[in-house]
């Protein structure tokens, strides 16, 4: 499996090696229209290869994605930290009353608990 992963890998870097070599042309990138740049009196211009205003707008929107999924999925892991908090809170309480029950029964504490090392196991 792992070395499926590695050729997956090394046929993903192939493709984008060949986008990039293909798409060396020089563009330029403005930050306001022409219009909106002349009224406000701010103007900033790059010139850059075209491949990376392409890989910049993958890697920009899979940042949006993975954002969006983390706060998509807050909730669910809220329910589950709450969820093992009162699982280990009623784990307490089991052991509690296993050991209220051995000493309500007379027995002795130690061996309650050897005998609780039994039944984990």
């Amino acid at each position: 499996m792992r070395y499926i992963r590695y050729l997956l890998l090394i046929a993903i870097a192939i493709c984008l090696v060949v986008v990039a070599t293909a798409n060396r042309d020089i563009v330029t990138i403005n930050l306001l229209a022409d219009e909106l740049a002349t009224f406000s009196g701010f103007s900033y211009s790059v010139e850059v290869p075209l491949y990376v205003v392409g890989f910049a707008g993958i890697l920009v929107g899979l940042l949006i994605g993975f954002v969006w999924e983390w706060i998509r999925e807050s909730k669910q892991r809220s329910i589950a930290a709450r969820q093992r908090r009162e699982a280990v809170r009623m784990k307490r309480e089991l052991e509690k009353l296993h050991a209220e029950k051995h000493r309500s029964e007379g027995r002795d504490e130690i061996l309650a608990l050897v005998e609780q090392g039994v039944k984990t196991r």
